[in-house]
């Protein structure tokens, strides 16, 4: 019996061609997403996270390309329905929560009307009486509805003083607020489907653990799923029911949280474990990965991480697919796939 997905990425290649070469942001990445399920995607910066979010909801800018895949969402291929569609799914049925709030949310507009304007667009307020003039401006019930709904979302993500503050600008919110309230603009619509880019990095650890606590709620209450980028697989841990370790575009292990922090398999999945400092009686040497990220024009031959890899050897110059480990954890490994 074949699995319910929220969400099924197929094959998917992302491209930006450049002056030097072509990049290879994404490489013919997999992965399901399962209704109502808390998915981590981790790995080092420039491992293509990012820009697998991005291509899910089509935003890839120029000069970047989405060459090849599917991504199945409700029954339809996002990639292959009209640009028109698509707008109409982002924002009310898949919402994005960005890294940085202050970049993201418009400092000349009003916070609460920020929230308002995902409702109007999409039409998600749909008045009993009101008489339409001009376009929903005018029409009073809507307004009032939507406004209602504003305040009760803002209650809902943790913003106090909810009618004072729909009326205050962004640079008036702390950091942790401002979050709050690109959490409460994702949340307008009651979508399927949240994607959150690095939520909590510029939050302090305190404010930190309350978002990602009230993005729980939000998922236990609401079964939405949720897919978390972050290069923290502390933050993951805590969070995902399942992680994705993502490393030069391509995705070299998968599994369940306690699979891949207790028994990891991929050499660059252990590398990121060994990293986490740790509080114990003795003191312990944080063991860095050697090396960076390589160039991705220029790609090495076979596994990716091969040439900051301790355990390297010739098979690991051939290519190498994922391989079922039982359980649900795959990894892309030649060390494990012989």
């Amino acid at each position: 019996m074949e699995q319910d997905f929220c969400l099924d990425i197929k094959n998917l290649t992302t491209i930006f061609k450049t002056r030097k070469g072509t990049v290879r942001a994404v490489n013919d990445l997999s992965l399901s997403i399962g209704k109502g399920e808390r998915i981590g995607i981790v790995g080092e910066s420039g491992s293509g996270k990012s820009v697998t979010l991005l291509s899910i909801l089509r935003l890839i800018p120029y000069p970047g390309e989405i060459i090849s895949g599917n991504i199945l969402f409700e029954g339809k291929d996002l990639f292959k329905i009209h640009s028109s569609d698509i707008r109409k799914i982002r924002g009310m049925k898949i919402s994005m929560v960005f890294q940085d709030p202050m970049t993201t949310l418009n400092p000349v507009f009003r916070v609460g009307e920020q929230i308002r304007e995902s409702l109007a667009i999409h039409g998600f307020i749909q008045p009993a009486h009101g008489k339409r003039l001009l376009g929903y401006f005018f029409d009073s019930q809507r307004r009032k509805e939507e406004y209602r709904r504003v305040i009760e979302l803002m209650e809902q993500v943790g913003i106090s003083m909810p009618q004072s503050r729909y009326l205050e600008y962004p640079h008036q919110f702390s950091g942790g607020m401002q979050q709050r309230a690109l959490i409460a603009i994702a949340l307008s619509c009651n979508p399927s489907l949240i994607l959150a880019d690095e939520p909590t990095t510029a939050l302090d650890v305190t404010i930190q653990a309350q978002i990602l606590e009230l993005l729980k709620k939000i998922n236990a209450e609401r079964k939405t799923s949720m897919v978390l980028v972050t290069h923290n697989l502390g933050v993951a841990n805590e969070f995902c029911q399942r992680i994705a370790v993502m490393y030069a575009g391509r995705i070299v292990e998968v599994g369940s949280v306690e699979s891949i922090v207790q028994t990891p398999l991929h050499p660059y999945t252990k590398g990121l474990l060994n990293s986490i400092p740790r509080i114990t009686k003795t003191r312990q040497r944080i063991e860095p990965i050697p090396g960076n990220v390589p160039d991705l024009i220029d790609l090495p031959e076979g596994c990716a991480f091969q040439p900051r890899c301790q355990w390297a050897f010739d098979h690991c110059k051939e290519p190498v697919e994922l391989k079922d480990m039982g359980k649900g954890h795959w990894v892309r490994c030649p060390l494990n796939c012989k």
